[in-house]
């Protein structure tokens, strides 16, 4: 769910806005409802290997790995991880390899750290930062892909997605999931109680929280207990804010965390989480409340949830999937709003990274980078793949396929997730840096300069100056 001062791919993916208007327009109808059956809740729980987990025809060519064993290491934990550990499955099958999955905690460039210290590094690694994939690398962990790998990726990846797993003009990492953070997902009944409807602009999201809020209902529900959620919100703000350019540089420390277009987004934000009970809890409950609550409390409790909305990508049909809620009936979504002229698209990912060079990691490198792979996890919901060569049907749902289908027509058209493009320390490590600051201005939204003057220091320290 996190590049540095040269953004961390090894260079800098060009990316206009001209997609943006296409996901937005996009992104408008993923209200609809789902397309029924027994995959409506996005297929978090389907975790039996037959059914609607049956693999595909094979597309790639995989070699003979009896007797090998493969370690993969992830920060994953429940659904997620259970729906991967189906795709390994597969691989297992196809190989003969056995393979096994590593728990590994955040920061993971950390937990590698210790792993390689120990003698014992995976073979394959899930990274959640460019980042991480330019540390891995400039440590000398992380081993190229092969010929093989190589070759799948770029008959299936469009080329920014294969420049963001790139450092120093070399291929490392296999972007296997990618997220769209540009949405937010509502209780319908809330909405319809309220009589609110979906916002296109900022301001107009001011005005349904309203409604919400007078309906009886805490507007928001605000995992604050996880940094990254708020990295989230205030990229896709300063995004379609700032716009485009400043993103990039900011991204880049090219300007400063001080810059008065910080200062307005930081502002901006303070609309909603410095307002008196839009957010579930208020600020004290919001930094007790992980990610993965702040889903299910918005789509359990009847006509009185504890909120009404809550802001994140498309992985929340995971969390969704937990609870009775059915997506695109009980649990619609609408992209994030307007805050200047463009509404922001913001993404993310997990890059698949060899820390041995082996055959066989280098085998499942090719796999991960298949659309055999990324189909066998589509099917269960809750993932997203920015492989194009995933024939969209096999999402469980038509809220799931038109995010899908809206990632590929983008291209390279799109802006990876800020705090994922900076150096860890900055942008990715629990009780630290960006993360850290954010939690304390949700907490102290006032403090507008204090949390620029504390970003800044951070940064400049993580960048190197």
């Amino acid at each position: 769910m996190r590049t540095s001062s040269t953004i961390r791919t090894g260079r800098t993916v060009k990316r206009t806005t001209r997609a943006a208007a296409t996901l937005a327009v996009a992104a408008l109808t993923l209200s609809l409802t789902a397309c029924g059956g027994d995959d409506d809740n996005g297929g978090g729980d389907s975790g039996d290997k037959g059914g609607g987990t049956k693999a595909p025809a094979s597309s790639v060519t995989l070699p003979k790995l009896d007797g090998e064993s493969l370690e993969v290491a992830a920060v994953w934990t429940g659904t997620e991880q259970k729906n991967f550990k189906q795709v390994l499955t597969e691989f297992e099958k196809r190989t003969g390899a056995k393979v096994t999955f590593v728990p590994a905690q955040d920061p993971i460039i950390n937990f590698l750290g210790s792993k390689i210290a120990g003698g014992s590094p995976p073979d394959v690694a899930m990274l959640p930062q460019p980042g991480a994939i330019k540390q891995a690398v400039d440590k000398g962990w992380a081993k190229p892909l092969g010929a093989e790998a190589t070759k799948e990726l770029g008959e299936n990846y469009s080329q920014g997605w294969q420049d963001i797993g790139k450092v120093g003009g070399k291929q490392y990492g296999v972007y296997y999931k990618a997220a769209n953070k540009s949405l937010i997902w509502y209780n319908a009944q809330v909405f319809e109680n309220a009589g609110a409807a979906e916002p296109e602009t900022w301001d107009e999201l001011l005005d349904t929280a309203q409604m919400v809020y007078d309906s009886g209902v805490a507007p928001f529900s605000v995992g604050g207990a996880d940094g990254w959620t708020l990295t989230d919100w205030f990229e896709n703000v300063y995004l379609s804010q700032a716009g485009p350019e400043k993103y990039d540089q900011l991204a880049q420390h090219q300007i400063k965390w001080t810059d008065p277009s910080v200062k307005e987004a930081l502002t901006t934000l303070a609309e909603i989480w410095g307002k008196k009970d839009f957010v579930a809890g208020g600020a004290s409950g919001a930094l007790q409340t992980e990610f993965p609550a702040s889903v299910t409390q918005t789509f359990t409790g009847g006509d009185q949830p504890k909120a009404g909305m809550v802001y994140e990508g498309d992985f929340v049909q995971v969390n969704i999937g937990e609870t009775k809620a059915k997506v695109g009936t009980d649990a619609k979504v609408f992209p994030f709003p307007a805050v200047g002229d463009t509404a922001p698209v913001v993404s993310g990912g997990d890059a698949a990274v060899v820390f041995k060079d082996s055959k066989a990691a280098q085998a499942l490198a090719t796999w991960l980078a298949s659309p055999d792979a990324a189909a066998i996890q589509a099917k269960l919901g809750g993932f997203l793949s920015p492989n194009k060569s995933v024939d969209a049907s096999v999402y469980p749902n038509e809220v799931q396929k038109k995010i899908a289908d809206a990632l590929i027509a983008a291209g390279d058209d799109f802006r990876f997730d800020m705090s994922d493009q900076a150096p860890q320390a900055f942008g990715g490590t629990p009780g630290k840096g960006e993360w850290k600051t954010l939690q304390d201005f949700l907490k102290n939204p006032k403090d507008v300069a204090g949390a620029q003057a504390k970003l800044e220091a951070d940064a400049a320290a993580a960048y190197g100056g």
